[in-house]
């Protein structure tokens, strides 16, 4: 069970560059330690490419019960071939459902994020042919990154499909905050440095305005997963305890309270 059903996470958990201030020097049980500290995590990796069915039971199997991911669907899909516009996609859609439906059985996959590129302008045909050819048994999220998706239209389409609007903190979006799509929320904050944007540390008032939108606009009993993109600045700037810290316990539904205490307590009030 997650606190007040908000699932905190970040965008990856193997990085070499936080061994040290957040993992062992040399850990190579990165997973695990990463999830005595966070509820969810997106996984990155499925962006590059369809991971191996043994990956994915790893990822179900060396989690703990409650731990929730979320998964890019593939650019080939999504960048390449523009969501079926430069190719078929019903392959590799049927594909990337089934090395990840191991996660769906096992309760741990919240949902699959649907990315799309800036150069993805509106096309509503071409979304909902798309949107179409989804399996209900999975549920979604999309991150638009184009100005012209920014209308009613898309509203509705999303709603009809029940597709969550992936509200946003970067350069090219305003924070939007679009919550009655789905039956569940769905934030990232990327960061607003120049190259690339992940590049920045996040201060509380820069947190604060998508923070307080987030907090004041989801729905009782809505679940809300929370992601950053530039993850290590973010854990630094909020100073939590390190996984290996001798001051962290072992009861990680007390830590992961705190961890989203410290959050709440970045929103303005």
């Amino acid at each position: 069970m997650t606190y007040n059903n908000i699932l905190l996470g970040t965008s990856g958990w193997s990085y070499e560059e936080w061994e040290g201030p957040f993992y062992q020097k040399g850990e190579k049980r990165k997973l695990r330690a990463y999830c005595r500290v966070f509820s969810t995590v997106e996984i990155d990796s499925t962006w590059y490419r369809v991971p191996a069915k043994g990956t994915v039971i790893g990822w179900l199997k060396y989690s703990p019960s409650g731990f929730v991911y979320t998964a890019k669907i593939p650019k080939l899909i999504t960048h390449e071939k523009k969501l079926g516009l430069k190719g078929d996609i019903d392959t590799d859609l049927q594909t990337f459902f089934d090395v990840m439906r191991p996660l769906q059985l096992g309760g741990k996959l919240g949902c699959m994020l649907i990315q799309l590129p800036p150069s993805y302008a509106y096309n509503l045909e071409n979304l909902e042919s798309f949107f179409q050819k989804l399996e209900p048994q999975f549920k979604f999220a999309i991150e638009f990154r184009n100005l012209s998706w920014m209308k009613e239209e898309t509203w509705q389409l999303l709603t009809k499909y029940k597709v969550a609007y992936v509200s946003v903190d970067e350069p090219l979006l305003p924070p939007d905050v679009h919550l009655t799509t789905a039956d569940f929320a769905y934030f990232r904050w990327h960061g607003r440095g120049t190259k690339p944007w992940f590049d920045y540390r996040y201060s509380e008032t820069r947190i604060g305005p998508m923070g307080s939108k987030s907090g004041n606009g989801v729905r009782k009993g809505q679940e809300s997963f929370r992601i950053f993109q530039q993850p290590f600045s973010w854990i630094r700037s909020r100073k939590l305890p390190s996984p290996c810290s001798e001051t962290w316990s072992s009861d990680r539904t007390a830590k992961e309270k705190q961890g989203k205490d410290q959050f709440e307590t970045s929103r303005p009030r």
